[in-house]
């Protein structure tokens, strides 16, 4: 038997099952969550929740392209979850008898019986999970989830074409700059793909060390988790950082129009990525050009969210957080609109504030507006420029207009400060709301 046909064959008959699956128990309009809002927002091309899915919401508005008329605009979303689960399902198909077939010896040393047998595996595997129940259900509806299973998948099945070439392939590592142009596209979905980063580590560790050891086996882990929190924590927010930060001083410092600094930025990005590309090919670093491209295509996968900016500038109906500049996209990004809770470390529920200072500042929030000047003084501000200059109208005409991002909360004291005694790793009874503390007390049992 041809063990390469034969996979590749089964492979598309398991999508074709799991296909018309889905396309025959598609939801025909929207089900009663945020199935709607992405749907609207994928439509029009609108900004929805924190913190945005706009590469969805560009496949959904090509899908909405064929609908033919308004009422099934909704279907083709809903159209495009499926496919996206039913190539979910293929590349699982596909992972599953790469594994299995490494576990019988390599596909070189497969007999009938073992092709046989690993291609159930596959077609096993797959099918139960393309009848599964929560699968199944977000494959028929316009959601995010399934196109990032759909992400998911691809990154992980590119992973294992590494692991099967990189010892015959002098360009094998294609595959991990593919997976990170994946990661950073995938966060304009969801960033369910970013767990898959561990598990990409340990596939690379255990490759390159084939005699692991306990202690390098903990280092992987360590890396892999590293690697996560880089691309989650520091890659993305410190892009979104320099955009404000060139922003805010290019236009209030400088007198520069509104988004100059988002272009000085853009074109640091690109000398930085230019610089390291040209530096590490002229010193014969191969590994470390492939990681300046690996975040040039996370960047590049990311840069998806302009399309929010965008959108929130033409005002679209549907416009919240109304993330108009690079200030408001990393407060978008970030979440802020949603608080802060302590996952690693925080406080008890009855924590007292720290007596030598209850509050610490948080970050200041900007608004793009017109400020009325009077020499250097700042008269008043307005959010239009036509009130900013009825204003001057109004005033006798000799006042300066001056575009600025005025800042609307100095968020001075605003973040409370705990007496260090009541703070502890893993808290898990921190809330202080009347309502939860109460029920603290209620199920804790406590007297005093």
């Amino acid at each position: 038997m041809n063990y390469n046909k034969l996979n590749t064959i089964a492979g598309w008959a398991v999508f074709a099952i799991a296909t018309i699956t889905y396309f025959m128990t598609i939801e025909p309009t929207t089900s009663f969550w945020d199935c709607g809002e992405y749907i609207a927002t994928s439509v029009k091309l609108q900004v929805g929740h924190p913190p945005g899915a706009p590469f969805f919401q560009l496949m959904g508005n090509l899908f909405g392209q064929f609908a033919g008329s308004p009422e099934n605009q909704a279907l083709m979303v809903n159209a495009l979850s499926a496919l996206s689960s039913s190539f979910s399902i293929l590349f699982l198909f596909w992972t599953i008898t790469a594994l299995s077939a490494k576990l019988l010896g390599g596909r070189e040393n497969l007999d009938n019986a073992g092709i046989v047998a690993v291609l159930g595996a596959g077609a096993v595997g797959a099918l139960a999970y393309t009848f599964s129940d929560s699968f199944w259900f977000s494959a028929v509806e316009g959601e995010v989830y399934a196109m990032s299973s759909f992400f998911t998948a691809v990154a992980f099945w590119a992973v294992l074409k590494w692991e099967q070439a990189v010892d015959t392939d002098p360009n094998a590592n294609k595959w991990l700059l593919l997976i990170a142009y994946l990661v950073g596209l995938s966060v304009g979905v969801h960033i369910l793909v970013f767990l898959t980063i561990p598990a990409i580590g340990m596939i690379y560790y255990f490759k390159k060390y084939p005699n692991p050891t306990r202690n390098g086996f903990i280092i992987a882990n360590g890396a892999s988790i590293a690697i996560l929190g880089l691309v989650f924590a520091f890659i993305i927010p410190i892009v979104l950082k320099l955009f404000s930060t060139l922003e805010i001083t290019f236009v209030n410092n400088f007198g520069l129009p509104f988004h100059s600094g988002t272009v000085a930025a853009s074109l640091i990005l690109v000398g930085a990525v230019v610089f390291g590309v040209l530096w590490t090919a002229r010193k014969e670093k191969p590994l470390a050009q492939q990681a300046v491209l690996a975040v040039m295509l996370i960047v590049m996968g990311y840069s998806t969210f302009i399309i929010l900016a965008i959108r929130s500038n033409a005002n679209t109906p549907i416009d919240e957080n109304n993330p108009e500049d690079a200030m408001s996209l990393l407060a978008y990004y970030n979440r802020e609109q949603y608080g802060d809770w302590p996952i690693l470390y925080g406080k008890s529920f009855n924590a007292p504030y720290d007596r030598t200072e209850p509050f610490d500042d948080g970050k200041p929030v900007y608004q793009k507006g017109f400020a009325v000047m009077k020499g250097p003084k700042q008269v008043t501000a307005f959010k239009l420029r036509s009130e900013a200059e009825a204003y001057v109208s109004e005033n006798g005409g000799n006042l300066k207009i001056d575009a600025k991002y005025l800042m609307t909360d100095d968020k001075k004291a605003s973040k409370p400060n705990y007496d260090p005694k009541y703070m502890g790793f893993f808290p898990r009874i921190w809330n202080d709301d009347p309502q939860y503390k109460q029920n603290y007390i209620n199920i804790m049992g406590i007297k005093n």
